[in-house]
């Protein structure tokens, strides 16, 4: 009885490891690839619990989640041969399994050189093309666009995706930030004389504009007065003229006084005439005719 005991223990043993050795499991974050003495057979498998043949089935599981390549200091040369130094980082993920393992044997510091060595390609590419001003300025941008479609493209023969490619930091040598501190001081010193050349030139045309608006208000002002004042003495000449006709005779007595105000208004006046002038003729009338 003790026998038959041991023997069941020993078959549920032994059922228990066949059971274990034919099935395998695939995480939410796994991709995962089947072998059959080392040939794929499979690689679609969605999460969860998956057979296999023992020992004549292997499994092996590889990382769905995006990862991240650091790369340190490279050195790179621009259109007119200068050194920069640029730090980069590649976040990347698995696509296409099989591909993958294919490509790298399944390691990911293969993938992870070979991937470095793709994007490096295409910053060397785009930044041979450029200026230092045109890699630091705005066009960065740009450049790392035209650079993450690039590298995109080679890295579908690895099984990657290619998320995003990202330049941290660019350094130059001391004779290259000289350089480019020199252009940009006289960049910045040839917008600021165009941006005095343009003020300059406004300034000469508010001027300028100011100044005949000037001219045709004075204009239009002595114009005006003109005309007022012709209306006004044609007024003042027609005003006389009637009082002038209702009495010549105190018209001419209104107009002397006026005149002898004007001439003899002050005590340092002298005014030499002929006793028998006709400017004094109601003076030397002793009775006011």
């Amino acid at each position: 009885m003790k026998n038959s005991s041991n023997a069941l223990i020993l078959l549920v043993a032994i059922a228990a490891l066949i059971l274990y050795g034919s099935v395998f499991t695939v995480g939410e974050r796994d991709l995962a690839i089947k072998f059959r003495f080392s040939e794929i057979v499979a690689s679609d498998y969605e999460p969860g619990l998956h057979w296999k043949m023992p020992y004549i089935n292997s499994y092996q599981l590889f990382p769905k989640r995006l990862q991240t390549i650091n790369n340190p200091q490279e050195q790179f040369l621009t259109k007119e041969k200068k050194n920069l130094y640029v730090d980069f980082f590649v976040k990347w993920r698995i696509v296409d399994i099989e591909q993958y393992y294919k490509a790298t044997s399944g390691d990911a510091a293969i993938a992870a050189q070979r991937l470095l060595s793709i994007v490096k390609d295409g910053i060397r590419g785009e930044f041979a093309k450029r200026t230092v001003p045109e890699v630091v300025s705005s066009e960065r941008r740009e450049i790392m666009g035209d650079m993450l479609e690039n590298a995109r493209v080679n890295a579908v023969q690895l099984g990657i995706l290619v998320v995003d490619v990202r330049v941290k930091r660019i350094e130059f040598s001391d004779t290259v930030s000289e350089s480019v501190f020199k252009r940009m001081r006289e960049e910045r010193l040839r917008v600021a004389a165009e941006l005095r050349a343009e003020g300059a030139e406004n300034a000469e045309r508010i001027r300028a504009e100011a100044d005949r608006g000037r001219t045709v208000i004075l204009a239009e002002a002595y114009r005006d007065s003109e005309i007022i004042r012709g209306e006004g003495d044609a007024f003042a000449a027609e005003i006389y003229a009637k009082a002038y006709k209702k009495d010549p005779e105190f018209y001419s007595f209104s107009r002397s006084i006026d005149a002898y105000k004007s001439s003899l208004g002050n005590q340092s006046d002298l005014l030499v005439l002929s006793p028998d002038s006709d400017f004094l003729r109601y003076l030397n009338q002793a009775k006011g005719k």
